[in-house]
């Protein structure tokens, strides 16, 4: 039986380890942590397929079928968005003010790791990789759970990432996964005071409500969104067009596919 509260335990212990990372070490886990996820296209695909298939099977409608999909060039563009984390400037130990009070205390302002940020997602498997990176970048340990369709894709994808992880010399328990996808685990893991620092809802309407209503750890809420096209009246409207259906159809079942065109009075009806 899956012990989220060892699991959370053992993330905590490594997010000691995680803030005393230097840059140079940080970029070159996750620059390996790239390169390995296009080595291990093949184990990565194999798993999402066991996903897709579930879900197609149970019902799931074939827009969410493709939020869940991995490709060979989605596996690309997966390790690239990890190549692109590890080239931003390392937060950690900046410094955002500082001054000298008359008293000659001197008191300031710097970026430090938060510790343990746990996040709760759900179908769409590159998020593990996503917000495993970022947290890693940025001196953190991560506890993740996923939602229960991409459960072997995310398997997948997190044990790649333990293995480079162990391999750069720093605890794999940096980036730690929940296997029990139950709504208990979920509830279990909104009450880890003391052990999670922050807990991150990424997701729908409803899962975010949940979290930050039940969760008695800090909660950084964010929003379902609305993706808006805006057509003004100066706009060139062959280059509108293009925008517009390039961000609706090029790939419809992404949360950042467009879901509202907003037209200007003036040529809406010429447009």
């Amino acid at each position: 039986m899956f012990d989220i509260k060892k699991c959370a335990a053992a993330a905590k212990r490594a997010s000691y380890e995680t803030a005393a990372l230097s840059t140079v070490e940080k970029n070159k886990v996750l620059t390996a942590i790239a390169d390995a996820f296009e080595k291990n296209s093949e184990l990565i695909i194999s798993a999402n397929a066991e996903d897709t298939e579930k879900a197609r099977s149970g019902g799931m409608a074939e827009n969410m079928v493709d939020r869940l999909r991995l490709t060979d060039a989605r596996i690309k563009a997966m390790a690239d968005g990890v190549r692109i984390v590890a080239s931003l400037p390392d937060p950690i130990g900046e410094v955002l003010y500082a001054k000298r009070l008359p008293n000659g205390l001197e008191v300031g302002k710097q970026r430090v790791p938060l510790g343990t940020i746990g996040i709760i997602y759900e179908a769409r498997p590159n998020v593990t990789a996503d917000a495993a990176a970022l947290c890693l970048k940025s001196g953190n340990a991560t506890l993740l759970r996923g939602g229960k369709e991409a459960y072997n894709s995310n398997l997948a994808i997190i044990g790649i990432m333990k293995r480079v992880i162990a391999e750069n010399g720093i605890n794999p328990d940096a980036v730690s996964f929940v296997e029990d996808t139950s709504r208990e685990t979920a509830a279990e893991m909104m009450k880890l005071n003391g052990v999670l620092d922050v807990l991150i809802p990424r997701g729908g309407k409803n899962l975010i409500k949940s979290v930050v209503e039940n969760s008695t750890v800090p909660v950084i809420e964010t929003g379902t969104g609305n993706c808006h096209i805006y057509v003004d009246r100066s706009a060139d409207f062959d280059m509108a067009v293009d925008i517009l259906i390039n961000a609706k159809t090029s790939r419809p079942s992404v949360c950042n596919a467009a879901e509202s065109l907003l037209v200007h009075e003036e040529i809406a009806a010429e447009f």
